[in-house]
């Protein structure tokens, strides 16, 4: 009998760390979740429900309009309810802050300093805790009004009518605020005291339109539908994305299409595109699939 080896530990760099999160919505709960993967212990304080709610409505917004994200997000993460307009939800706050060494949060900065948890009130009080405050755009510019949609399309990434297939600027926030609690951490063990970061979701959209604003995603560049053997096609029935673009995957893909390669800049002629397109259009997506173990072409069929 085999003795199958044990499958190593996931690890877990935040283990011992306590973090509060007042974040609600998407990017900062989304971040929670991360934290809780990487081992800290999680705590997340929901204001009260809405009033004639009934009773154990979700205080986070998340909870009322999509219960299956908002289940996901919390999973394993203690919830608390805490009024931080009353004296009793400060006192609650506070409580929980005297044991915390990473505090999250998605306020404005006004709605920070009306709560009293501005960073240099904190800091004075608790010399040791570090937080992470999650904001439309940096600066100045954090008191605007602001969402996912418009932060992406601050950066260039809403091209046309439709919406974009995911919460690009939210999900990349929460990356980079689960980042930023690395970051304070790592400073807390080496210098002893905390800090603060402020992460903002029009960075975060701007960070993922890099590759766009270089060029790459535009409609002539090379991942933005110029060269032929990156697309996404129609096939007999549905459709296949196709991401051929290194040399050896191009030239599979064109010698199963029976298109003469003479260079790399074959793949960038309207007549190479036409080939490509009408011989994936005479596929089935079985038949990509199995061309794709077959030549070792990077594809993907779609309903």
């Amino acid at each position: 009998m085999s003795i199958l080896p044990r499958p190593a530990p996931a690890l877990k760099p935040l283990r011992g760390v306590r973090v509060l999160s007042l974040a609600l919505n998407l990017p900062g709960p989304a971040a929670l979740m991360r934290l809780r993967a990487m081992g800290a212990t999680c705590m997340k304080a929901e204001p009260p429900g809405p009033k004639g709610a009934p009773a154990g409505t979700p205080g986070d917004p998340m909870g009322q309009y999509n219960a299956t994200a908002y289940a996901t997000l919390g999973g394993g993460i203690k919830v608390v309810t805490m009024d931080l307009k009353s004296d009793q939800g400060q006192a609650a706050l506070h409580k929980a802050l005297a044991r915390t060494d990473v505090l999250l949060t998605s306020f404005r900065p006004s709605a920070l300093d009306k709560l009293q948890l501005g960073w240099k009130g904190l800091h004075k009080r608790y010399p040791g805790l570090s937080v992470v405050a999650i904001v439309g755009a940096p600066g100045a510019r954090a008191e605007e009004p602001g969402h996912d949609l418009t932060y992406l399309a601050d950066a260039g990434l809403v091209t046309g009518l439709d919406l974009p297939a995911t919460l690009f600027a939210d999900m990349g926030g929460a990356l980079m605020a689960s980042e930023a609690v690395l970051k304070a951490v790592l400073a807390q063990k080496t210098e002893g005291k905390g800090s603060f970061q402020e992460v903002a979701l029009s960075e975060a959209a701007a960070w993922l339109a890099l590759p766009r604003t270089w060029g790459l995603t535009q409609p002539s560049g090379a991942v933005g539908g110029a060269h032929a053997g990156y697309r996404v096609y129609p096939c007999k029935d549905g459709r296949v994305a196709v991401a051929a673009l290194e040399p050896h995957f191009a030239a599979a893909l064109c010698a199963a299409a029976r298109v003469p390669v003479t260079d790399a800049r074959t793949l960038f002629k309207p007549d190479t595109h036409a080939a490509i397109a009408a011989f994936l259009k005479g596929q089935t997506r079985k038949q990509l699939e199995q061309l794709s173990v077959e030549r070792d072409i990077p594809l993907h069929t779609l309903a």
